[in-house]
């Protein structure tokens, strides 16, 4: 347990940091110039180092298909009802889309290695290249039309590079292209860069966002759906299907995951309440340090 709980804590350390130079240098520090220069540029070589790093395994595309299914089913279900429940454009799209984007790299790989071991590494791979995919195509449109019109919206998702940088990224690893030392030293240099900024970008976001404000209906509607009914799809799924139960308990506990800083990203990017995405992140956060230690023990009815 003391190594999930080291696992966890360790990445706040600069959240904490973004929380206090934003707190030192006020508007000095420009929130919007950090949020264009990680999406567009940052997370680029995150992307490449991410998948080169690694050969994709074809064979291991079950975890992942697993998990997309569960996550379209919910994306599914939430905006369905959502509809009906908030009229504000902005909260809308918070509401329908916050919950499935879920923090499977950055939290999500290191906890799955605590748990399992380095044998999770491959899966858990795959899985956070599937989120990525979640992230900027249907996360993009949503938060975008929190703002935007449909054809603006799925425009913005062909604009950011970090997509196609993921398709070149994966035929290269298919096709076994070899890649220098050198190089993948260098897009390592911008991956934890990426990492590094992510995490002090919603450092710089926490700061000033006042929790006691936040629409009290968009976040329990946001918290249960990330923590009760998720969790309770995932399981249904997973219980009868007869594979490995370590891949079983990965699905899961990366379904877990909270929400993802990356969804302060794309708020910020495209006018989307960021503050309120920020407050939703980090109670989401707050959270996951109960519930994951519950989603452990359900692991072992696998």
């Amino acid at each position: 347990m003391s190594s999930i709980i080291f696992s966890i804590l360790s990445i706040y350390v600069f959240i904490v940091m973004g929380y206090l130079a934003k707190m030192s240098f006020k508007e000095k520090i420009d929130d919007k110039t950090i949020t264009l220069i990680n999406v567009y540029f940052l997370q680029v070589f995150l992307t490449f180092w991410g998948l080169l790093i690694r050969p994709v395994d074809i064979s291991l595309l079950y975890a992942p298909s697993i998990y997309l299914f569960i996550v379209l089913v919910l994306l599914l279900i939430s905006a369905f009802f959502a509809r009906y429940l908030f009229k504000n454009k902005k909260e809308y799209s918070i509401a329908t889309v916050a919950a499935i984007i879920g923090n499977t790299g950055n939290l999500g790989i290191p906890l799955n290695i605590a748990i399992f071991g380095e044998d999770s590494i491959p899966y858990t791979t795959i899985v956070n290249l599937v989120n990525v995919f979640v992230v900027y195509t249907i996360g993009v449109y949503f938060y975008s039309r929190g703002t935007y019109d449909t054809k603006t919206s799925l425009l913005n998702i062909i604009k950011l590079p970090i997509l196609w940088a993921t398709i070149i990224a994966i035929l290269l690893s298919v096709y076994e292209v070899s890649i220098h030392s050198s190089i993948l030293n260098m897009l390592m240099m911008g991956a934890y860069a990426s990492m590094t900024m992510q995490l002090f970008l919603f450092g710089i976001y926490l700061y000033g966002t006042k929790v006691k404000e936040l629409s009290k209906k968009l976040l329990v509607w946001v918290m249960i759906f990330k923590f009760v009914l998720l969790p309770l799809l995932a399981f249904c799924v997973l219980y009868p299907l007869s594979i490995d139960p370590m891949i079983k308990g990965i699905v899961f506990i990366e379904l877990l995951m909270p929400l993802a800083v990356a969804n302060v990203n794309l708020a910020s990017l495209y006018e989307c309440n960021a503050k309120v995405v920020t407050a939703l992140v980090f109670i989401s956060s707050l959270i996951f340090l109960g519930v994951i230690f519950i989603g452990v023990k359900l692991l072992e009815l696998f």
